[in-house]
């Protein structure tokens, strides 16, 4: 259930794709009209509890729920969310952040529904749950949206650590209590996850072959040795960028946009800010914090199992927070257009400090190791779209119109 194009209005679920506008609301093969009207969180929402709710609990569950929530929606109504949610975030001065602020919270709202229903249905005891963006967030009115990958540098579709790098959670009462409420820094690509649950839910993962991800399961459980030690960001020779990350290096070579993206975005979300909520100070959740988890659904059914959702929380946040300071006054200035660029992320996350020149030895690893990617490249398949797909021409709807010819 869901919708095919790569985004939508969260109302009247119609797309803008290729100067083409139409209805993108599907289930299975058939166009659901039902749907017009209904937020799309809470639609999804909705499929995701129906499913868990019909499951015969004998047998496993896989279930994937790719939320539209927080992508902007229409060019001309990019930001949506119920008013009286919207109402919720007054404090926030800046109109557009508020609505953002009410998006994700309809999200942290469809993540407690599950939740229940994932308890309602005694499943949660064996249950491994997934939260992970897909890539960092299009900040300061990129994609008409209003995110904030604060303090690290660059927005969605560009090779920064803005850009490429994702905040995720695994929670689990498979892992052992003194391996929970961990903040993880090794590396991981998104090909990682197919083998890592599929070892979490029993399987061999020496039986999968071909794969170029690699498990994290005894990672995650026991603090093993990771194996993934390089992340391949992206090579786009079309629009003339690469990046490589191996261990604690990362190299930048070319950038998306001619480089007008390539920025530091706020706001942090710090006291300093006018949009400011209790919560997001660093500082730690106060009391009323607290309570307010232990009372949501996810709290309550989680302590229910006798897991805390509030111990080591405050040492929690401090550790998952990336502190970079100001920019010193000596750093090398990246200039990807000219010439490749290497940073030290371990050290450097915001990337400040370009040290290509310093260190060519290391650049020309990774370099080397770019082009060994690159020399596996197959040629894209990306065609122009044709005119007959534009949804004027199928009752305004997106469609598989070449089976109607």
């Amino acid at each position: 259930y869901g919708y095919w194009t790569g985004h939508q209005d969260y109302y009247d679920h119609t797309a803008v794709e290729w100067n083409a506008w139409g209805y993108d609301m599907r289930r299975n093969n058939s166009v659901d009209w039902s749907a017009y009207g209904k937020y799309t969180t809470t639609i999804l929402t909705d499929e995701a509890r129906d499913v868990i709710t019909k499951h015969d609990i004998s047998s496993p569950l896989f279930l994937y729920i790719a939320h539209l929530a927080v992508h902007s929606a229409n060019p001309y109504s990019p930001l949506q969310a119920p008013e009286e949610t919207v109402k919720m975030f007054s404090n926030i001065e800046d109109l557009q952040r508020r609505r953002y602020a009410a998006m994700v919270h309809e999200l942290d709202v469809s993540v407690g529904k599950i939740v229940k229903a994932l308890g309602d249905k005694n499943m949660l005891k064996n249950t491994v749950i997934v939260f992970s963006s897909d890539n960092g967030g299009p900040a300061a009115g990129f994609n008409q949206n209003a995110a904030s990958n604060w303090p690290l540098k660059g927005v969605k579709n560009t090779p920064w650590e803005g850009g490429v790098r994702a905040a995720g959670v695994v929670w689990s009462p498979l892992i052992p209590e003194d391996r929970r409420g961990r903040v993880m820094s090794n590396l991981m690509d998104i090909s990682d996850w197919l083998p890592t649950l599929f070892e979490a839910a029993g399987g061999d993962v020496a039986s999968l072959k071909g794969l170029d991800g690699v498990s994290h399961w005894s990672t995650i459980l026991y603090d093993k040795p990771s194996a993934r030690h390089h992340v391949l960001h992206n090579i786009d020779d079309k629009m003339g960028y690469a990046a490589i990350r191996k261990k604690n290096w990362k190299l930048v070579k070319g950038t998306t946009y001619d480089g007008s993206w390539d920025g530091w975005y706020g706001p942090s979300g710090r006291m300093n800010d006018s949009c400011i909520h209790s919560f997001n100070s660093i500082d730690g959740a106060g009391p009323i914090e607290k309570k307010k988890l232990l009372k949501s659904d996810a709290g309550r059914y989680i302590s229910r199992l006798g897991i805390s959702v509030i111990d080591n929380l405050n040492q929690l946040l401090k550790d998952a927070e990336i502190k970079c300071g100001e920019r010193p006054v000596d750093a090398h200035a990246c200039l990807p257009l000219d010439a490749p660029c290497l940073f030290d992320i371990d050290q450097d996350p915001c990337e400040y400090n370009n040290l290509a020149e310093k260190l060519p030895d290391i650049a020309n690893d990774l370099l080397d190791l770019l082009n060994w990617y690159n020399a596996t490249a197959v040629a894209p398949l990306n065609t122009q779209p044709d005119p007959m797909s534009n949804p004027k021409y199928w009752n305004y709807t997106f469609t598989n119109w070449a089976d109607f010819e």
